[in-house]
């Protein structure tokens, strides 16, 4: 583990992912908390485990595992108490463990008060344009979407708005305007709160999709790594030894452009390697490992691929080929 002090303490950690809800549950009422996890401390000590990264314990309809964020600010109460969390944060400390909580930027659930706000809100005002509205769902047709299984359009109507909010998730999860300057500022607070209560460091989900512009696939844009960038100099204003972590499902040469120039995300998944060293384990051979490393780019010395065995993404096959995923 890298020492106490060391700006990039994040290079070599062991990270360990959980949910509250499944980790143990003090109070016998079948729902994992914060008490629960605070007692097990010891246990990943145990197992070497340097960094603690937690799945969303916010107040959410969990129509989406807790990513439909109802309430940026506040815990889920089936885990316990904004005092159980500080507790937790305070005992992992003092074991040598960091912490790491989820940033989910690129939407809320349509539950959070903003959107609630927005869609009632007259078109076209200040509070409407919180989330990406349109008069038709034949915007931005170059883009895919995602979970085909489910969705059949980016757009979803919403008649109490009387328009269409775009979703690059489900019809559930209106994604924010980062065209609006107030969204930033709000997404700031919300990490400057987190980090305040001594969290290390911040994992981003589905940062590719921030921002959209007519005529692109709307992933990966300028813009959208313009919005890191000023998080990211938001960050190092005030806690300069904290860390941004990206979820990128890219391959790497996009990946790559996460890290900027060392001024966006610490560090940022590595997807396409996860599945191939199950192969390299399966065939009984190294090339799937040793073909993807070639193909992956030099990064800052600040920064760090998050290499990576199993997350809650499972056992992802979106980066291999049909005949790789048989």
């Amino acid at each position: 583990m890298a020492q106490a002090g060391d700006p990039l303490w994040f290079k070599d950690a062991v990270i360990y992912q959980l949910h509250v809800k499944s980790f143990f549950d003090a109070n016998n009422d079948g729902v994992g908390d914060f008490a629960g996890l605070t007692r097990q401390l010891d246990h990943l000590q145990e197992l070497g485990v340097d960094v603690i990264w937690l799945l969303p314990f916010y107040p959410s309809p969990l129509r989406d595992d807790g990513y439909d964020i109802a309430d940026y600010s506040s815990i889920n109460g089936s885990y316990g108490t904004m005092r159980d969390f500080r507790q937790f944060v305070r005992e992992s400390h003092a074991r040598g463990m960091k912490v790491v909580t989820e940033l989910v930027i690129n939407h809320t659930s349509d539950q959070h008060p903003w959107f609630q706000r927005a869609r009632r809100a007259p078109k076209g005002s200040r509070a409407r344009n919180w989330y990406v509205w349109s008069d038709t769902d034949e915007k931005y047709l170059e883009t895919r979407i995602i979970f085909k299984d489910t969705e059949v359009s980016n757009w979803t109507w919403d008649p109490v708005a009387g328009q269409y909010f775009w979703h690059r998730f489900f019809g559930h999860q209106p994604d924010l305007n980062f065209d609006n300057p107030l969204v930033m500022k709000s997404i700031i607070k919300i990490m400057y709160q987190w980090l305040e209560m001594g969290v290390d460091g911040l994992r981003l989900d589905a940062i590719p999709y921030l921002v959209e512009r007519d005529g692109t696939n709307n992933e990966n844009l300028p813009e959208t790594h313009k919005v890191i960038k000023d998080l990211r100099a938001a960050l190092d204003a005030r806690f300069p030894d904290r860390f941004l972590l990206a979820e990128a499902n890219q391959w790497p040469e996009d990946t790559q452009h996460y890290f900027g120039d060392g001024d966006e995300c610490h560090m940022a998944f590595h997807f396409p390697l996860m599945p191939r060293m199950y192969m390299a384990v399966a065939r009984e051979d190294r090339h799937p490992i040793t073909d993807i490393m070639r193909q992956t780019p030099d990064i800052p010395v600040n920064c760090q691929w998050a290499i990576f065995q199993r997350n809650h993404h499972e056992q992802t096959l979106e980066k291999v080929t049909d005949n790789e995923r048989d």
